[in-house]
Parts: C-alpha cells; structure tokens; sequence
C-alpha cells in the first residue's frame, strides 16, 4: 500500500481517490497529537491502523516534536510500544498539557 505523507497527515486512496485509511496528527507548541485514525473496513485485520501510527510516529519525533495521543487505537498501540516516548494520552492528560 502506498502512503501519502502530508503535514500532519499520513493517509491512502482507493483507485477511485477515496481515502481509506489515514492518520492525522496536529501540532502545537512542538507537540504533534495523533487524533484520528481510519481504516476502511474492507482493510481491517491487515495491520495497517499499526503501521500508520507507526509512520506518523516517525514523522513526529523526525522533525523533532514530542508525541501525544487522543486516538483510543493510537493510545493502546502506544501502550503496546514502549519504544515510543509519548507526552500524554488520553484526552483528559492532553487537555492538562496544553494549559502549561
């Protein structure tokens, strides 16, 4: 599958140029949140969900942000990647970071 990497974005098209998967990740103040991630049901079960956080995690720490994570998905798989060094997940401990 081929991946579209835009600011803030990571995401895929169908032929027909539907999008049918993506990851989207905003950034403030040198913290990037994963706050959205899609798949299209006919590619669930593939790992791609994985892969796109992984991409987007990537992304983040290459231009040298910080990761946080609002995304329920986003947050379990950083659960499962202790590798990843995140912020804050949860929107509770997100909303709490950005008052500082």
């Amino acid at each position: 599958m081929n991946f579209i990497t835009e600011t803030d974005k990571i995401f895929a098209k169908d032929t027909s140029g539907n999008i049918i998967a993506e990851v989207t990740f905003p950034s403030k103040d040198g913290v990037s949140t994963i706050d959205h991630t899609f798949v299209d049901a006919s590619l669930r079960g593939q790992g791609i969900a994985g892969k796109l956080v992984q991409l987007a995690a990537d992304q983040i720490l290459s231009e040298g942000n910080k990761i946080a994570a609002t995304c329920p998905y986003a947050v379990t798989w950083f659960e499962r990647h202790p590798e990843y060094p995140l912020v804050c997940f949860g929107p509770a401990a997100c909303k709490i970071y950005r008052r500082k």
